[in-house]
């Protein structure tokens, strides 16, 4: 089975048992090969409510710092919106690299998962 096919099952595993709700919305990430993306997605209402990704982020620097700068991003732009509390959907990806520095970006911003 092709690496991304793999992905996408694990992620299905884990979205049959996590869902947002407009009081704790889902932090959902998706990593392309150079970019990274954040939403926060109400899963009731099916809206997303904020989103945040590298492409916003001014500068040059490392995925993995880029990740970090998404993460701070998405956490103010939350914090800002009200939403002080998420449950993290890391989309199927291992909790490392690019996906670690982002969680931890996020909770050091404010975010509580």
């Amino acid at each position: 089975m092709a690496r991304n096919k793999q992905r996408q099952s694990r992620h299905r595993r884990v979205r049959a048992k996590i869902s947002g709700i407009a009081a704790r919305p889902r932090l959902s990430v998706f990593r392309s090969l150079s970019h990274i993306y954040v939403q926060l997605i109400d899963d009731e209402s099916g809206r997303t409510l904020i989103s945040a990704t590298s492409r916003e982020v001014p500068g040059k620097s490392n995925k993995t710092q880029l990740a970090a700068l998404v993460g701070k991003l998405a956490a103010e732009k939350a914090l800002k919106a009200g939403i002080s509390e998420v449950t993290f959907d890391r989309g199927g990806y291992k909790y490392h690299g690019r996906i670690k520095e982002l969680a931890d970006a996020a909770r050091s911003a404010g975010l509580k998962f």
